[in-house]
């Protein structure tokens, strides 16, 4: 007994893409309208990480470093660290070293580090370098913006890629000319921060601004204090008053943090990457009724090459002849009635037509220019 077939038949490829979609369909239908905390969708003003930079030197490099002639300034640096350590180096000495490397140290600092904290730092070659794999960072000094040192950084660097060369072939997974120390920085110094105002009012910052949200989360506040303890001031900003007794600040910037809110659904937008290709949208994103042609038109070239020999004893040369031929190809655009109301039937509608990720940004820009696409559309 055959067992007749209730769906259609779908190609491999896009019933792979058709899944994908329910799925993210399913979940964005199980999260809508769950509530979130309010740590998780705004920050204290002046609770944040600083950006922490530093110039080193990484030794112990297995021939992989920087070719000096190439990258005097690695030399350079190499002679002034030999000084201070009581090492002269004689005037106009040619150190043709390759087992040392210039590099830029970077950190980040956060909120409420004090003196003693590790932190972890990112090594990225600056000269000719062709590895830092089993290299070790001299002792670095990590500059603030502005110019004070913050943290010190030393340590051996983890690579995660890896790297083989012999006869002149080589090969390379991932990246050499940078790794990680995890822990490898040490503060010492912490960066004051002035959370409280003197009025004694402190600004809760919402990540995306959103008049609804901000209103919302204010409202909340208040609720649970039950007290006006919190004003929405503009999109993204909600003034605190903070409590009078210092003591009970981290107390009510916690109790801030776990409230819990259903954060408004925000606006319907479509994200183009033209580098890669990727085209993502929102759940909110929905089409006006519109009719849609797309059609490709392809160009061969086929070139062949041929010999044309003189005939014998006429003096004539040997050449060679380029036969082209060029063929021209339009595929049929059929006409499409698109319309959709959610997320669903827009995707429905846009595989209808067998749309390629390329395709697709040609489409969506001309929807957007011809006012049915009902999304902000942003191409990054």
């Amino acid at each position: 007994m055959r067992i007749p077939r209730l769906l259609p038949r779908v190609p491999r490829p896009a019933l792979w893409v058709y899944l994908g979609l329910w799925m993210l369909l399913l979940l964005w239908g199980s999260l809508a309208g769950a509530a979130e905390r309010l740590g998780e969708m705004a920050d204290f003003l002046g609770v944040r990480n600083n950006s922490l930079i530093g110039y080193g030197l990484v030794v112990g490099l297995d021939g992989s470093g920087d070719q000096t002639m190439q990258a005097p300034f690695t030399g350079q640096s190499l002679t002034n660290m030999l000084q201070k350590l009581g090492v002269s180096v004689p005037p106009g000495s040619n150190m043709q070293l390759r087992n040392i490397a210039a590099v830029a140290v970077t950190a980040k600092l956060p909120p409420f580090a004090r003196q003693g904290q590790p932190i972890d730092l990112v090594v990225s070659s600056i000269g000719n370098a062709r590895s830092l794999r089993g290299g070790t960072l001299l002792m670095t000094p990590l500059k603030g913006a502005d110019g004070q040192v913050y943290a010190i950084g030393q340590g051996n660097i983890h690579v995660g890629g890896a790297g083989a060369e012999a006869g002149g072939s080589s090969a390379v997974v991932n990246q050499l000319s940078g790794g990680r120390i995890p822990g490898g920085g040490t503060v010492e110094r912490g960066v004051p921060l002035d959370i409280v105002r003197a009025d004694g009012t402190l600004d809760l910052q919402l990540k995306h601004a959103d008049f609804n949200n901000a209103q919302l989360a204010a409202t909340r506040i208040n609720q649970e204090f039950g007290q006006r303890v919190a004003s929405a001031m503009d999109g993204s900003t909600i003034r605190l008053q903070a409590p009078p007794n210092p003591d009970a600040l981290v107390g009510f910037m916690a109790r801030v943090e776990s409230i819990e809110i259903e954060p408004q659904a925000q606006d319907s937008r479509v994200v183009i990457n033209s580098r890669t290709g990727s085209v993502v949208m929102n759940s909110r994103v929905s089409l006006r009724p519109a009719a849609v042609a797309h059609g490709n038109l392809s160009i061969y070239i086929d070139t062949n090459y041929g010999v044309s020999q003189p005939a014998p004893f006429s003096e004539g040369q040997t050449a060679i002849v380029p036969d082209s031929d060029i063929y021209i190809e339009q595929e049929e655009g059929a006409l499409h009635f698109m319309e959709g109301a959610d997320l669903s039937e827009v995707v429905r509608a846009l595989n209808a037509m067998g749309a390629t990720p390329q395709d697709l940004m040609s489409i969506l820009e001309s929807l957007k220019a011809a006012g049915s696409l009902r999304a902000d559309l942003e191409i990054i």
